[in-house]
């Protein structure tokens, strides 16, 4: 009998993913029926996303597994009902567009582009920006997408310094955990990436304390989650000066809303939640995998700690 798979999440991403999807479970060696709808005594693996209908996990008796389409499993992890494995989103296309998003502003803010780029005054600068070598990056951390996102920095001649809650041994990457560790991590940075998970550990990571520790006109770069920053510390530290600039792609609130003074504050910068969108032929082929695994009884890929709550 082919193994039910329950694909739930809105339907624009069922149009994307049906196809791709239907490929990689057939490459993978699986026999799977694949639908939006399936009767729920007879779903084996839910392809979940976790803005869809389905939020009680307990009217699935015969349920193997949650196959999350996200990275961020911060709303899905707490959920009572879910007794079974849950796995998140770790991809090739994921990492790989996180690593090109974030050295794309990295560069963007160390080389001053914006002035070259948006300049009505038609000023003509003297003076190059420093080299790499003389600029030091905080990346905040240090998972896979934080990790690669460093040691491509890395090999371009930034200093830099990662943060995490245990401690990591990661080549090109100054590596710190704890609190006093997360003091010296911000303290050397010109440049700070937040790539940490939602969790009540990690909101509000950034505060009025240690945004202060951050080097004057410091740059703040946030592609992770949105309550990693305290949104009005941040603001204060915008109109005194001490943060230079802030390129925000996620928010508390999504989308951020039209009154919100992100929008129009000068030193903000807004994307639309973009960084790294999961790539249907690439995500479709880590769900595949996992199917596979769970049918053949193999260990599952990229659980859930459900306790850490990533």
């Amino acid at each position: 009998m082919p193994v039910q798979v329950l694909f739930a999440a809105k339907a624009e991403r069922w149009i994307e993913y049906e196809e791709p999807l239907t490929r990689a479970l057939a490459e993978a060696g699986v026999e799977a029926k694949l639908a939006c709808e399936i009767a729920p005594d007879e779903v084996d693996y839910i392809v979940y996303a976790p803005n869809s209908d389905v939020q009680d996990f307990s009217a699935f008796p015969k349920l193997k597994a949650v196959l999350n389409l996200w990275a961020g499993v911060e709303t899905v992890a707490p959920n009572p009902t879910l007794k079974v494995p849950l796995a998140r989103m770790v991809d090739h296309g994921l990492t790989q567009g996180m690593r090109e998003w974030v050295t794309g502003h990295v560069l963007r803010h160390h080389l001053g582009m914006d002035a070259h780029i948006v300049n009505p005054d038609r000023l003509w600068p003297l003076g190059a920006p420093p080299l790499a070598e003389q600029r030091r990056v905080t990346i905040l951390g240090l998972g896979a997408l934080g990790a690669v996102c460093g040691q491509t920095l890395a090999s371009l001649g930034f200093q830099v310094s990662g943060w995490s809650r245990n401690l990591k041994a990661i080549d090109g990457i100054k590596c710190y955990s704890g609190e006093d560790g997360l003091k010296a991590a911000l303290s050397e940075a010109d440049i700070v990436v937040l790539l940490l998970p939602d969790t009540p550990a990690t909101e509000n990571v950034l505060n009025a304390e240690r945004l202060a520790l951050l080097a004057k006109g410091a740059v703040i770069i946030n592609p992770g989650r949105g309550p990693l920053i305290d949104d009005e510390a941040l603001l204060a530290a915008l109109d005194s000066g001490h943060v230079g600039h802030a390129t925000l792609d996620v928010f508390r609130v999504e989308p951020l809303p039209d009154d919100h003074p992100f929008w129009t504050h000068p030193n903000i910068t807004v994307t639309p939640h973009i960084a790294s969108e999961t790539r249907s032929w690439t995500a479709s082929q880590c769900v595949a995998e996992n199917v596979r695994r769970g049918e053949a009884g193999e260990p599952f890929l990229h659980l859930v700690d459900r306790i850490a709550g990533y």
